[in-house]
């Protein structure tokens, strides 16, 4: 076994071993706290029995994946920034949840604070790797062609970045379900980085695999404590960063097409309402329109997760081509 896959299956288990040792003490500390999330109005009625779970629960993956691969990778640059992207957009959301949980305020921040802080985090990160940025060849999904747009891969990153965290966002909206597709698409971008010998991002993308999987464990139905918008905005960051630093955005389309789903049906529904007053799905996003409809949450979260390996199993086909 070479040297790589050695990292790559410690940074693993080191981060699920991690999440797993401290999530029981984390979810008592929460509720000590009476961090519980409130359940807003306008969602599904039945959800008002996990009013009081406990929230901001993405401090531990943040933790497991962020101490597993600064050990496993040996602090390299790529890391870090992944690290700190990543950290930046949970740090917002932790800011977010605080005032939801502890300020009482249910909305947290707002739409524009939200924001105008997602922006500030994505260009921290443009800048301290411009020079390595804009070096970065886009390749093409299904295709042998790879284009170096320069500078304009600068404003992309910030695009990629904050479409991608506000994606997350919205999806995590049932229990297990962002904790599912995240862990599908980041395997993705593992084997991506792996066949790129992006070393760094694929010691990160197993690291964030092993804290979410571990999470998962007492995040899946009926969950014991919630990501909250810490953990949504951190792996929004996380997946948003391995695609760029691999130079894979325009795989994220199709491999994170879940969360373009979900995040379409929060489009349409908004617009549509606002030329009608009339609704195209029962409930936005799409994971409450099938509630509404009568599937139960772990059939969503199942059917929703097949769907996107199914997706990611068509961009790693497209993926492929490259390499021929």
């Amino acid at each position: 076994m070479n040297d790589i896959i050695q990292k790559l299956i410690t940074a693993l288990f080191l981060a699920l071993a991690i999440g797993i040792i401290i999530a029981p003490p984390a979810i008592r500390f929460f509720h000590r706290l009476k961090c519980g999330q409130e359940i807003r109005d306008e969602g599904p009625a039945w959800h008002g029995k996990k009013s009081g779970t406990p929230t901001m629960g993405g401090m531990i993956f943040i933790i497991a994946c962020s101490v597993s691969a600064i050990i496993v990778s040996s602090e390299s640059i790529e890391t870090i920034m992944l690290i700190f992207l990543s950290v930046s957009f949970g740090i917002v959301g932790f800011v977010d949840d605080f005032i939801k949980v502890k300020l009482k305020r249910n909305l947290g921040l707002t739409e524009l604070q939200k924001l105008m802080l997602q922006v500030v985090a994505s260009l921290l990160f443009v800048w301290v790797l411009k020079d390595k940025l804009t070096d970065m060849n886009v390749i093409i999904p299904f295709t042998k062609v790879s284009v170096n747009i320069g500078m304009w891969y600068l404003p992309l990153c910030v695009l990629v970045t904050i479409s991608t965290v506000n994606a997350v966002n919205l999806t995590d909206g049932l229990d297990g379900l962002a904790s599912s597709i995240s862990i599908v698409v980041t395997i993705f971008f593992v084997f991506t980085a792996y066949l790129l010998k992006s070393n760094s991002v694929a010691i990160f993308g197993c690291a964030l695999i092993g804290g979410t999987a571990a999470f998962l464990i007492f995040n899946k139905y009926p969950a014991k404590i919630f990501m909250g918008d810490t953990g949504s905005l951190f792996l929004g960051g996380a997946i948003a960063g391995m695609s760029l630093l691999t130079g894979t955005p325009l795989f994220l389309i199709i491999a994170g097409g879940m969360f373009v789903i979900e995040t379409v049906s929060v489009i349409i529904q908004v617009g549509f309402y606002k030329l009608t007053k009339k609704r195209v799905f029962k409930m936005a996003p799409l994971h409450h329109h099938f509630e509404m409809c009568g599937y139960k949450e772990q059939r969503i979260v199942t059917i929703f997760t097949l769907v996107s390996l199914l997706f990611c199993i068509i961009s790693f086909a497209g993926l492929l081509v490259y390499f021929r």
